[in-house]
């Protein structure tokens, strides 16, 4: 009847597997086990957008979408596109220290966008009004 008999384990000074753990390292627990991982890094890099790339950046320019690795950007004018596409090797630096390395690996600047000045069934071929918008 003694060795049938299991002894109690007492936990030591030390960290275990039954103590409490930080809610922290539950939900990324959680996350990986559902494989959230990707949204959730989606959500923090638009959600810090401007503390990522710096205010000025954030001002003039909105991240779109994040897919397979290529994160579009909308500038607000031409002028803005074209800088952002200058400066695209520190905006990538910037989001790997802000987000991870790898989670955006290629960025697509578009500039403002124009309305349609292509109308019905039968319309003139050309540039329609010549405006740059921005």
């Amino acid at each position: 009847m003694a060795g049938s008999r299991r002894r109690r384990r007492w936990s030591g000074a030390g960290p275990d597997a039954r103590d409490p753990q930080p809610l922290g390292r539950l939900a990324a627990r959680i996350a990986a086990d559902r494989g959230w991982n990707g949204q959730l890094t989606t959500g923090q890099l638009f959600g810090r957008w401007g503390a990522i790339v710096g205010e000025d950046v954030a001002e003039h320019a909105q991240p779109v979408s994040l897919c397979d690795g290529e994160l579009t950007i909308q500038a607000e004018s031409t002028a803005w596109a074209t800088q952002l596409r200058l400066l695209q090797r520190q905006l990538l630096a910037k989001i790997a220290a802000g987000v991870g390395n790898g989670v955006v690996k290629r960025l697509k600047v578009h500039g403002p966008s124009t309305p349609s000045w292509r109308y019905g069934y039968r319309h003139v071929r050309g540039r329609g009004p010549r405006d740059t918008y921005g």
